[in-house]
C-alpha cells in the first residue's frame, strides 16, 4: 500500500480528531505513492538529501518550516482559551499572547524562510511538516498519564509522566525551574500544542489567578530567571523538548506502518529500546 502527502496530513489529523489543517502544518511540496518515509524533528537540506540517499520518498517534519514559519504565531490563540477555562480574564490572556506573537513574528520575519521548502522542490522530494497535531496528541497522552496517576505533590507529578516511555528513555529528565518537588501541585495546568510555551507573561498570569502549577515543554534561560527572580508563588515544570514532541512523532510513525509505510524515525527519542 501507499499513501500520499494529503493522506499523510489526514492520519495526523486523526490521530486527535481534527478535521482543519492548522496552520503551522503544510504540504509544502506534494506527492503520491509513497513507501518510505524519514520523519525527524527538525528538516535542513541535509535530510533531504540523507532521505534520498536512503530510497525514502517523502520527508515529514515537525517544526514549521517556510511558509508554515510564518504563519506559526497563529495557533499561539490557543494559549488564550487555555488561560480562560483556568479563570483568566479573556483581556489579560489576550494582551499576555499578543506579545508572544509579536516575539515570534519578528524573529519568522527575519528568517531565511525559504530554502528548506526549495530545496525539497528542486530534489524533487515531497515534504510536509506537521506541527500541532503531533503535539495535541503529546498533550492527551501527558492528560491521560496525570488524571490516572498520582498528582498530589509534585514530585508525584513527574513521577507519573516520566512513565510514557519518550521520557523515561530519553537522556533528559524532566526539569523542575521553579518551586519545590515537595510542594503540593494544587491547581495545575498542562501548556501544551499551543504553538510554543508561554514564557514568563503566561506563567504569572496562571500564578496570580490561582493555578499553582504550570507544565511547559520547554522553557527560555531568561523567562525562567525572571520568574525565579519575582519569587513568583508557583511550580513550573519543563518536561523536556526532544523527548516531548517524539510522542507525537512516534504516533504518527505507528500509524503510517499500519499503512505499510516504512518509516525511518530520525533523532526521534524511542518507545523501545
Amino acid at each position: 500500500m501507499t499513501v500520499s502527502t494529503r493522506e499523510i496530513m489526514k492520519i495526523s489529523l486523526d490521530l486527535v480528531n481534527w478535521k482543519k489543517i492548522p496552520s503551522d502544518s503544510i504540504i509544502h511540496v506534494a506527492g503520491r505513492n509513497i513507501k518510505k518515509v524519514l520523519i525527524t524533528v527538525d528538516v535542513s537540506a541535509a535530510e533531504l538529501m540523507l532521505a534520498r540517499s536512503l530510497g525514502c520518498d517523502a520527508v515529514i517534519a515537525h517544526h514549521p518550516i517556510g511558509i508554515s514559519a510564518l504563519r506559526f504565531s497563529k495557533v499561539f490563540s490557543r494559549h488564550v482559551d487555555f488561560m480562560v477555562q483556568m479563570g483568566v480574564p479573556k483581556r489579560e490572556a489576550w494582551l499576555a499572547v499578543q506579545e508572544l506573537k509579536k516575539k515570534f513574528d519578528l524573529r519568522a520575519h527575519a528568517s531565511i524562510y525559504n530554502d528548506v521548502v526549495d530545496t525539497a522542490k528542486m530534489l524533487k522530494m515531497p515534504l510536509v511538516n506537521i506541527h500541532q497535531p503531533c503535539d495535541e496528541y503529546m498533550r492527551n497522552e501527558i492528560l491521560n498519564k496525570l488524571n490516572s496517576g498520582r498528582t498530589r505533590y509534585v514530585s508525584d507529578m513527574i513521577r507519573s509522566i516520566e512513565e510514557i516511555p519518550e521520557f523515561r528513555n530519553a537522556s533528559t529528565r524532566i526539569k523542575l525551574v521553579h518551586g519545590n518537588v515537595r510542594n503540593e501541585t494544587g491547581r495545575w495546568i498542562l501548556v501544551l500544542a499551543a504553538g510554543t510555551n508561554g514564557g514568563y507573561p503566561i506563567a504569572k498570569l496562571y500564578y496570580e489567578y490561582g493555578i499553582s502549577t504550570v507544565i511547559y515543554i520547554h522553557m527560555d534561560h531568561n523567562d525562567a530567571k525572571k520568574i525565579h527572580d519575582e519569587k513568583l508563588n508557583g511550580n513550573l515544570v519543563v518536561l523536556g523538548h526532544l523527548a516531548g514532541d517524539s510522542i507525537g512523532l512516534n504516533a504518527l510513525a505507528d500509524r503510517l506502518e499500519t499503512f505499510d509505510v516504512e518509516t525511518l524515525r530520525l533523532g526521534l527519542v524511542p518507545r523501545l529500546i
